[in-house]
């Protein structure tokens, strides 16, 4: 009997181990990298890690912002992850974030940004994107807007940041979802 309960206990132990990680990383995909580096203006990150937190998770959503996340969840969970560290690069420069927040306008390499919850949240309009630096503290965030490169150009960490262009009217172009299906002819 004591044989036979060993190896099981065994399996057990293995298969449980898997499901210990409640945060449920996911490793950036392929197809994320792809898009970064293909993308048709400059993307934005730290590399593949950046003061000890790696990035789980590229995103690319339908307005063409790519947004990269370092760290696990320090709140929440699968639903709604909240981590120490995300990186969003927005292809319509004539948007940057802030609204009504209270927020102070500083020069960070050389580029205008909008500094907010109290360092926390850095906006840096740059060539034709916005890039968004949300973390946990504001020496994380000024840290990574010090180091931020673009994965897809050239540019060095703690270089200058090229200055703003003029409105790219990204914004005012639909979509892709937003494009009816092309009609084909029959017959």
């Amino acid at each position: 009997m004591r044989r036979a309960v060993l190896p099981l206990a065994a399996v057990c132990a293995i298969v449980l181990g898997g499901c210990a990680n409640t945060l449920q990383d996911r490793p950036i995909s392929h197809t994320i990298l792809e898009q970064l580096i293909l993308a048709p203006y400059p993307v934005y990150w730290l590399g593949g890690s950046f003061r000890s937190l790696a990035i789980t998770e590229g995103t690319h959503d339908p307005s063409g912002s790519f947004s990269l996340q370092y760290g696990d969840c320090i709140h929440g969970g699968q639903g709604f992850c909240l981590t120490p560290l995300r990186i969003v690069t927005s292809p319509d420069n004539s948007f940057v974030p802030g609204g009504a927040a209270p927020s102070v306008i500083e020069r960070i390499r050389g580029a205008s940004a909008r500094v907010s919850e109290s360092g926390r949240a850095i906006a840096i309009a740059t060539g034709p994107v916005v890039v968004s630096v949300f973390a946990q503290d504001a020496a994380l965030a000024y840290g990574a807007a010090q180091a931020m490169v673009p994965i897809n150009s050239p540019g060095s960490p703690g270089g200058p940041l090229p200055a703003r262009l003029p409105d790219t009217g990204f914004g005012s172009r639909p979509l892709p979802a937003q494009l009816p299906p092309a009609v084909r002819q029959i017959g």
